[in-house]
């Protein structure tokens, strides 16, 4: 069994090398819909909580190293190797060779990239809102190569077919994920 990490110590973690508010936020999101995607798995919420909080460990202050210098953190402080694995995997293609394997390294592949357009398409909306977002306003956004341009549409379609699912249903459940803390990742808007 792996030395789970409780929630606190993941964000004393997050929090010591990333200050940045929105990139908080970021991580805060994506935490969210990992533990959302783990209930519909029937895996264990919090474990793919945490992998999410931590995904971005490194990004702020190392961005040239990204991941490479998150996995060398986590392994100094005795991090269990399923959240450094499921970190590594978030960067595959991009600064890693660690293929996602298990559907929890899967998930967190394909809405790393998605809960960033869906936090920008909310931003540009009047409600500034994620709770009546629609999949369709975020497909819209998604196939605008110029809207949210540093979004990697690549990297969502690909996380898409690991999944062996639908991109419909990837967003649907990310913005039910992203809507259960509309509050806490700054998304909840004028509703």
């Amino acid at each position: 069994m792996e030395k789970k990490m409780t929630r606190q110590e993941a964000w004393e973690l997050l929090t010591e090398y990333t200050e940045t508010p929105a990139l908080q936020k970021h991580a805060q999101a994506v935490e969210a819909v990992m533990a959302h995607f783990g209930r519909l798995e029937g895996e264990d919420e919090e474990v793919w909580g945490v992998a999410g909080l931590l995904h971005d460990l490194d990004y702020e202050k190392f961005p040239e190293e990204h991941c490479r210098k998150a996995e060398e953190i986590m392994r100094e402080r005795g991090v269990d190797e399923i959240y450094i694995r499921a970190m590594s995997c978030h960067g595959y293609g991009i600064c890693t060779d660690t293929k996602p394997e298990s559907r929890m390294e899967k998930v967190l592949f394909t809405v790393d990239e998605l809960t960033g357009l869906i936090n920008a398409v909310c931003l540009m909306r009047p409600s500034r809102s994620v709770l009546d977002l629609e999949v369709k306003s975020v497909k819209k956004k998604f196939k605008d190569k110029s809207f949210a341009a540093g979004v990697d549409r690549e990297t969502i379609r690909s996380g898409c077919g690991m999944l062996g699912m639908e991109l419909d249903d990837v967003i649907r459940e990310t913005i039910e994920g992203m809507r259960e803390r509309a509050e806490e990742i700054g998304l909840k808007g004028n509703l």
